[in-house]
């Protein structure tokens, strides 16, 4: 097994940085994994609730950007993440990936 960082970033789709996000995370940072999860509900500090609804397709849903590498590489990556996004929207913590 080796050890790992999990990083979690909270956004909504109407704000618009899940492509910029992406685009670092890929070609600048190249970390070993992401994956966007798109929720069907959710709030955050302001309490506004973003919700989808069978009748519309919401552009404002919670949108969850959810990546892992080493913790030396994740380390620079949070300090960048810290200046583009708003605090409270990222977590992290330690894992094991099972590598064979």
């Amino acid at each position: 097994m080796k050890q790992i960082t999990m990083v979690r970033v909270y956004l909504t789709e109407a704000e618009g940085r899940l492509k910029k996000l992406l685009k670092y995370l890929h070609d600048e940072s190249q970390v070993r994994g992401v994956t966007v999860l798109r929720g069907i509900s959710g709030f955050g500090k302001s309490g506004k609730i973003h919700t989808a609804h069978l009748v519309d397709l919401s552009l404002d849903l919670p949108v969850i950007i959810e990546f892992f590498d080493t913790q030396e590489k994740i380390t620079p990556i949070l300090s960048h993440l810290e200046t583009l996004i708003e605090p409270n929207h990222i977590v992290y913590w330690a894992a094991s990936l099972i590598d064979k």
